[in-house]
């Protein structure tokens, strides 16, 4: 694949879930469980299971507290 082709593919591809995923983790209010399923179409099982497998394999250390009766997850990368 020659320079321009690869930098155009890099242009036009989008996010993977994954990648959306640790954006919204590492927000400073982090994120709800809901708020990562509505981003990735994901079902909750799924959500859980990407914070922790590939996610923590991507070296982030996911934490999680109850505000208001919601729990939202945070995420910093580990050292």
């Amino acid at each position: 694949m020659t320079k321009a082709k690869e930098a155009k593919k890099s242009k036009d591809t989008k996010p993977s879930k994954l990648d959306t995923l640790q954006k919204l983790l590492l927000r400073a209010n982090g994120a709800s469980i809901d708020e990562m399923m509505k981003a990735t179409d994901w079902q909750q099982h799924s959500v859980r299971g990407a914070m922790a497998g590939a996610l923590k394999q991507r070296g982030l250390a996911i934490t999680s507290q109850k505000v208001d009766s919601v729990r939202r997850y945070n995420a910093e990368a580990s050292s």
